[in-house]
């Protein structure tokens, strides 16, 4: 820990918060006073915020050990909520861990005992039961997206978990849908609901897309170019389909990246870091994407497939329409296809005969140094300018990792940068540049 604690009011000024949400304030209000709490609410609605502030003030400087733990059923999800934690500059050590990377690398990590620990079920029973750290002091738990954390493959694991946690005096649930019901085993038994999951998105559209051939990908095509140049996810509910779509893509010159669980951790996050900075306009994604991603305020949402579910529909749906912002949410259909009961009747939209796509205005840079290098965006910045030779405007978002970073570069400089500030020195540590 810092030897500054940050009060609420100094961690909105960090974040350039100036009002919370009516959804927040409740939220906040009712962690502090009461020790069961579940939170429905719309993704993309700040419930990370909401409970992470009550959370942050009920901390105790002088203790040693773990005094939270967050559940998360995505790695993404663990990723996104320690990014929020260290954006809060609270004072307090947080670290995530999750499955794809060696458990000797959590170990390292968490030498230094956090007050805040994220983790993904597994990872964490794996941790309990090799005793990597004490539980001793956890005495508050959340956990996020409940209600795909508590569904059958994950009960056996979170009921050794929660059964473990036998200190723990506060309990809070999140979720945008309470699709599941809680296990007896959460000992939760008369919380305060706060419950903003049926309010309206006003800003959320629904149009339906007909494909006249059963094979949808000409009409996915003529989908993406009727949109343009905007960010978009395409969903689908096999990763199979992905790779069929993405072929056809690669065959049409679209960039774009793909998303799902058959991925190599590192892939996920990387697909991730270029979709945030604009190297990729697009993503195909299973609903491993509808959950808990750190991204920007996307304005186009493509169900390539239906799902199977109405709080799935709801999740992916989330992704766009955020924080008051409009979205558009296409439902993508064969002529022949009969829409599921948690569709209404929707307007269907004309296709025109596309938009310009601008492919690649920015590429990718990875830089082999990071945060333990005491290396900071600035430093990346001054690299960029003066060894390579860019212009401000060239440099696009730069992202911080612990012992690497991520930078956007503007297409026709990228040759320049690498050719001038590949094996710099920034600070006292020499770094590899190279393209992802």
């Amino acid at each position: 820990m810092s030897n500054t604690v940050k009060s609420q009011s100094e961690i909105l000024k960090k974040l350039k918060i100036a009002q919370l949400n009516p959804m927040q304030t409740e939220a906040i209000n009712a962690i502090i006073e009461h020790n069961e709490v579940l939170i429905l609410s719309p993704t993309g609605s700040g419930k990370t915020l909401a409970f992470l502030l009550p959370i942050i003030a009920n901390l105790d400087p002088n203790s040693q050990g773990i005094q939270t733990l967050i559940l998360t059923p995505s790695r993404e999800l663990a990723i996104q909520i320690e990014q929020v934690f260290r954006d809060t500059g609270s004072g307090y050590k947080v670290n995530a861990v999750y499955g794809g990377i060696p458990i000797s690398k959590d170990k390292l990590t968490l030498k230094t005992t956090p007050s805040v620990l994220i983790g993904t079920p597994g990872r964490i029973l794996d941790h309990i039961n090799r005793e990597t750290f004490s539980i001793a002091s956890i005495n508050t738990y959340v956990l996020d997206e409940f209600d795909k954390s508590l569904e059958v493959g994950f009960e056996e694991q979170m009921k050794e978990i929660l059964n473990a946690l036998i200190k723990v005096k506060k309990k809070i649930l999140c979720s945008a849908t309470q699709a599941v019901s809680v296990p007896e085993f959460v000992q939760f038994f008369n919380p305060v609901v706060i419950d903003y999951s049926k309010e309206k998105i006003e800003k959320l559209e629904l149009r339906k897309i007909v494909s006249e051939d059963k094979d949808k990908l000409g009409t996915l095509l003529s989908a993406i170019k009727h949109i343009g140049d905007e960010s978009v996810i395409v969903f689908c509910n096999y990763k199979d389909s992905i790779q069929r779509i993405s072929d056809f893509l690669e065959e049409n010159n679209i960039s774009h990246g793909c998303f799902h669980g058959g991925m190599e951790q590192s892939e996920r996050e990387r697909c991730l870091i270029k979709f945030r900075n604009g190297s990729h306009k697009l993503i195909i994604a299973t609903d491993l994407a509808a959950r808990g991603l750190d991204v920007p305020s996307i304005k186009y949402i493509i169900h390539y497939h239906l799902p199977h579910k109405a709080e799935e529909f709801t999740h992916r749906n989330g992704r766009t329409a955020r924080m008051n912002s409009d979205g558009i949410s296409y439902v993508l259909v064969w002529k022949g296809d009969i829409l599921p009961d948690f569709i209404p009747d929707i307007h269907e939209e004309n296709l025109t005969n596309g938009k310009e796509i601008i492919q690649n205005n920015w590429k990718t840079i990875f830089i082999s140094g990071g945060r333990k290098d005491k290396i900071s965006k600035g430093d990346i910045v001054g690299l960029c300018i003066k060894q390579g030779g860019l212009a401000a405007d060239e440099i696009g978002s730069i992202e911080l990792k612990q012992d690497c970073a991520f930078v956007a570069i503007k297409t026709t400089k990228i040759f320049q940068l690498l050719k001038h500030a590949n094996n710099a020195k920034l600070k006292k540590k020499k770094v590899r540049l190279s393209l992802i």
